[in-house]
C-alpha cells in the first residue's frame, strides 16, 4: 500500500513540474498539487492508523 502511495506522490510531482514548465498548463500544476496533498494526507492517516 505504501508503495502505491509513494508512486502516486511521484506522479503528482512530475505532473506539477510539467504544468509549471509548459506554458498554458498551469491548471495541470494546480491539479497535481491538490492531488499530491490529498494523497500525502491519506497516506499519513493510514500509516498512523496501522501503527496503533
Amino acid at each position: 500500500m505504501m508503495g502505491l502511495i509513494v508512486a502516486l506522490l511521484v506522479i503528482w510531482v512530475v505532473l506539477a513540474v510539467l504544468g509549471f514548465v509548459v506554458k498554458g498548463l498551469l491548471w495541470l500544476a494546480v491539479l497535481a498539487i491538490v492531488l499530491f496533498v490529498a494523497t500525502a494526507a491519506i497516506g499519513w492517516v493510514r500509516r498512523n492508523i496501522t501503527s496503533k
